[in-house]
Parts: structure tokens; C-alpha cells; sequence
């Protein structure tokens, strides 16, 4: 955010250097904007208010706010997009041979009607589902550019635990694991893990493996999270590691495209949804500093990111496979799916729409698509998006020039709201504006290849959605999926385990199942914590 402004409230509307006043520079930008009513009760505020509607009016770009309302409405009535030669963007070289009709459009604005959403092409979407071999070779190339410090990682962590009960950042959520370690914990052990194995396989010498974390808060849960890192000394990654940056917001528009005022000194606004991540790296990380995401990308040399959710206990985080396989590609973006099998489930599926690859909300097929299947039995549209993606910083640093033609996504609410006539505040009983948001894989359709990697759902995916004692997605199945995986990576290493005993394995013994074959021959009779070789001894006769 911005520092608090110096604003002359009486006097001269000019600065000591004779130009203009951030009020008068303000003024005429909201009223080139159309947007100048934001100042109706401005004279009636006091000095501190005065200041504090500055400086939000300050940190918003309205002419961005105008344009995104524009898009987001022509997108919901018969306008439709396809990006044009002024996006710089060539589309004709695509992931697969003769799948050019398929990329490079819009996934919004489309006029076409639903049947125009096909499944995703089989040929479309790598796989290491029975595929040793290409698993292997893109591990390595993973391996080596994570050995080469050309890997960093983005964490979208700006949710509450609300439905879980907790007002804390979900990402400190205690799912009750034996060692008691957060999913934060987790996936920094797994980043510290990782680093270590990429130096071993590659020769490098102890330490000089940095992957860095760029961790996405936001307004509610930034401070809790960052005291929560510094708390636990960062996990053991290097404090200058770990950078935290902070997801935007958009003011609430009335359905006319006005900027609302929640009350008569601030607008009303709210997140602008995971795809924020976009806007939010080429924001600067501090008043004082024009440093960003993407300047600091480029700075470290690094050229690969990998991007995901904080509420999936299973995550690979910076996976190398992945990685490997979307530089094998020579991939702009990569999604990772897992297989869906019931059609009720409430998950978005990469599809063919219209001329894009495009994630399609469960809400957006018809009952006869979702439970459509293939002659050998599979749901036809099967490729469930678990928010695991992969971008090269080129790709990343071209997306603004993307949002200018992309559709945002329109949620009517109710929002309470100032009246400007007489400044008291109406509480709707209907609908009576809109939040816009954008969603992360909005990007897909404007990318010149996207690669889909198809991996295993009981290994890499389990989210944490739910309250405690909910059918799915909650802590319970959190629990339990990842210390089945950890049962799996033991047997497989040769142990045996007593009828009810658990076992977890922590990242810091392993990132995946490797390294684990000093278990050989064992049997687990004790359930515990196996957080070096030394514990062996406590849980094994």
C-alpha cells in the first residue's frame, strides 16, 4: 500500500513545487473516469479521513477498474473475444501438432452455446500414469533446473480457515498429523528437502541449492502469517528465501459500473480472486521500493515457476517431474489434473471451448456432459483442474497485456452501500452490485502451448475444504490421505507395518518416497514420527 500522502485540505490546491496537489490529482483522474462522485462528502470529513480516502483512492488504477467492468459486462451479454496481432502473441505454435484450433482464444467472453465444450483430446494431456520412462527423463530435467537455481515457487495462501472452524490463515491449520506440523511446515520441509536431493543428484555443493518461496497473503492473513514464519525461524529455509507479497482488491461496482462507497471516507472492496496473482506480482513489495515479484524473478535468474494452493496436504511443491516435463514441452503454463470418476463431483475440468483449452466449471456442464464416458468406460470429461500450474517468468511477465482482453468474472451481491444523497448507509435486501474476480487459469486459452499433466489423485492430491466431520475434503481425509501415501512409500521400501500402526514420514526424510531404503526389512510395531533414522529404533522390533 501506499505511505500516507502530505494533502493540503485548505489554501492553495498547488504543491511547494507549483504542481498540482494529490487531491486535485486525484479529482481529475476519478472525473476522467467518470468516477468523481467518490468525492461527495469529502469536504464533510475530518483531516485523517481525508487522508485515508486518498490513499485507497491512490492505490487504485480506476481507468484498470473501468476496463475491467467493461470486458467483464460485454462478457455476460452476446460480446465475445479473440485475441488479436496487438497482443504480441503467436499462436501457431501449439503443444501438440494440428491442435492450432484449439489454443490462443479467450476461455471469456464466448457467445457459443454449451454443447461447444468438447472433452480434452487424449492427445492433449502427458501422463505418468504407467509411464516410467517419461517420468524418469522429465524428473531429471527438473532435477537439474532446480540444481541450476532456475526454480522458484508461487504459494496462493490467502484464504482464512473459516469453514474449518478457525480464523487463523488456513496454511497454519493443524490437521492433527503426529508430529503436529501445519501445512506451512509441510511444504517449506518439502522445499528444504528438495533442495538437498537436487544437489545430490546433481553434484552440487552443500547449500548452494536456494529455491525461493514467494508466499501470497492477504489483507487479513498477512501479519498472522508472517509472525507465524518468523515464530518458527522460516522452517528452516533462509529468511531472504521467503518472500511475502500480498493478493489485491477491486472496488464493488454498482451494476452501472460506479465505484461504491462502503462508507462516505472508503470504498467498498473486495479480493479479486486467485487469478489477483497476476496483478499482484508486478505490484511493488513495498512503498519505498520498486522491487516486484517479477523483478525479483528475473533478478535470480529464475525461469520456471511452480504455482499452487496451500489447502492440498499432497502438494509436490516446485515438482520436478512436473517441471521436467513442462520444459521437455517447451510449455508457457502447465496445469496438473487428476482423473475424475464420479460426475458429481464439484470440480472444474480442463476442456476443449470454443477455440481454447480452458478450465469449465462444474456448474457450466449439463448433467447428459458430466456423465458422459468414452467406449472404455472413463468420464468423457475427466481432466479435474486441482490448481497445480507451472509457468515459465516470460510467459508470466506478458500477462498483463493478456488482461487487457480478458473477462473478469462477474458475482452479484448484496453490498451495503453509502447514499449519496444523504450519506446513510443502504442495506440492500437484493442484489444490488457486483464483485468481479478473476480466476488463475483464465490465462490458459492466451498461452502459445499449455501442457496438461495427468497424475495420481491419491498421491498428489487431498484438499482441505471442509469442516471437521464433513464427508470429504476436510481435515479427517487430510489426515488420512497423506499417511496412507507414507504407509505406501514404506512398504515400498521394503518395511512392514503392524495391523493399526501410522507412520509419518516427514519431508524431511523424504520429499516423495526416495531415500527411504534403510527401512528395508523393518516392521513398524509403534505409530510415530519418523523424522530421521534415528527413530527407527523407537518404532520397530
Amino acid at each position: 500500500m501506499a505511505s500516507s500522502p502530505s494533502i493540503q485540505i485548505n489554501g492553495s490546491s498547488s504543491n511547494a513545487n507549483g504542481g498540482l496537489s494529490l487531491l486535485d490529482k486525484l479529482k481529475q483522474r476519478y472525473e476522467e473516469a467518470g468516477q468523481s462522485h467518490v468525492f461527495t462528502f469529502f469536504s464533510k470529513l475530518s483531516q485523517e479521513e481525508q487522508t485515508n480516502l486518498l490513499n485507497q483512492l491512490n492505490d487504485i488504477d480506476v481507468h484498470r477498474v473501468n476496463r475491467i467492468y467493461m470486458n467483464a459486462v460485454a462478457a455476460e451479454g452476446d460480446g465475445a473475444h479473440t485475441p488479436s496481432n496487438e497482443d504480441n502473441i503467436n499462436y501457431d505454435d501449439t503443444l501438440v501438432p494440428g491442435l492450432n484450433n484449439l489454443l490462443g482464444r479467450s476461455r471469456t467472453p464466448t457467445p457459443r452455446p454449451p454443447e461447444e465444450v468438447l472433452p480434452l483430446p487424449e492427445e492433449a494431456c502427458a501422463s505418468i500414469l504407467n509411464n516410467p520412462e517419461d517420468e524418469k527423463k522429465w524428473r531429471e530435467i527438473g532435477l537439474k533446473a532446480i540444481a541450476n537455481n532456475q526454480v522458484a515457487v508461487l504459494l496462493m495462501a490467502g484464504g482464512q480457515g473459516t469453514r474449518l472452524g478457525s480464523s487463523l490463515p488456513k496454511g497454519m491449520y493443524d490437521i492433527k498429523l503426529p508430529s503436529g506440523k501445519s501445512l506451512f511446515e509441510y511444504q517449506a520441509e518439502r522445499i528444504g528437502k528438495l533442495a538437498k536431493v537436487a544437489e545430490e543428484k546433481e553434484g552440487k555443493e552443500d547449500g548452494s541449492v536456494r529455491i525461493k518461496w514467494y508466499v501470497m497473503t492477504s489483507g487479513p492473513t498477512r501479519g498472522e502469517t508472517e509472525k507465524y514464519f518468523k515464530e518458527k525461524n522460516f522452517f528452516g529455509l533462509k529468511e531472504e528465501d521467503v518472500i511475502f507479497f500480498e493478493q489485491g482488491v477491486l472496488p464493488a461496482l454498482s451494476e452501472d459500473g460506479k465505484l461504491l462507497l462502503s462508507t462516505p471516507s472508503s470504498l467498498s472492496v473486495a479480493p479479486d480472486g486467485n487469478g489477483g496473482l497476476y496483478a499482484a506480482l508486478r505490484r511493488p513489495l513495498s512503498p519505498d521500493s520498486p522491487r516486484t515479484v517479477l523483478s525479483d524473478l528475473k533478478s535470480q535468474g529464475i525461469e520456471y515457476i511452480h504455482a499452487y494452493c496451500v489447502d492440498n496436504c499432497l502438494v509436490k511443491v516446485a515438482d520436478p517431474v512436473f517441471i521436467g516435463c513442462c520444459i521437455d514441452r517447451k510449455s508457457q503454463a502447465g496445469a496438473k489434473v487428476v482423473r475424475k470418476t464420479v460426475p458429481t463431483e464439484s470440480v472444474g475440468v480442463l476442456a476443449a471451448k470454443g477455440d481454447a483449452f480452458a478450465v469449465v466449471e462444474y456448474s457450466e456442464l449439463s448433467k447428459e456432459k458430466a456423465e458422459a464416458r468414452t467406449s472404455d468406460g472413463q468420464l468423457a470429461f475427466r481432466a479435474a483442474n486441482i490448481a497445480n500450474h507451472f509457468y515459465t517468468r516470460s510467459f508470466l511477465e506478458g500477462v498483463e497485456a493478456m488482461e487487457r482482453k480478458m473477462a473478469f468474472h462477474i458475482a452479484r451481491k448484496k453490498i451495503p452501500t453509502v447514499n449519496l444523497q444523504n450519506g446513510e448507509l443502504i442495506k440492500p435486501s437484493e442484489p444490488n452490485g457486483m464483485k468481479l474476480e478473476l480466476f488463475v487459469f483464465d490465462v490458459f486459452p492466451f498461452t502459445k502451448s499449455l501442457c496438461v499433466l495427468e497424475v495420481q489423485r491419491e498421491e498428489e492430491f487431498s484438499p482441505l475444504k471442509n469442516a471437521p466431520g464433513s464427508k470429504a475434503d476436510c481435515p479427517e481425509t487430510s489426515r488420512r490421505d497423506l499417511l496412507a501415501q507414507q504407509k505406501r512409500w514404506l512398504i515400498d521400501n521394503g518395511a512392514e507395518l503392524e495391523e493399526g500402526v501410522e507412520v509419518e514420514v516427514t519431508p524431511k526424510v523424504s520429499y516423495a518416497g526416495e531415500g527411504l531404503e534403510w527401512v528395508k526389512g523393518k516392521k513398524f510395531v509403534k505409530s510415530g514420527v519418523l523424522a530421521r533414522k534415528e527413530d527407527l529404533k523407537d518404532l520397530t522390533e
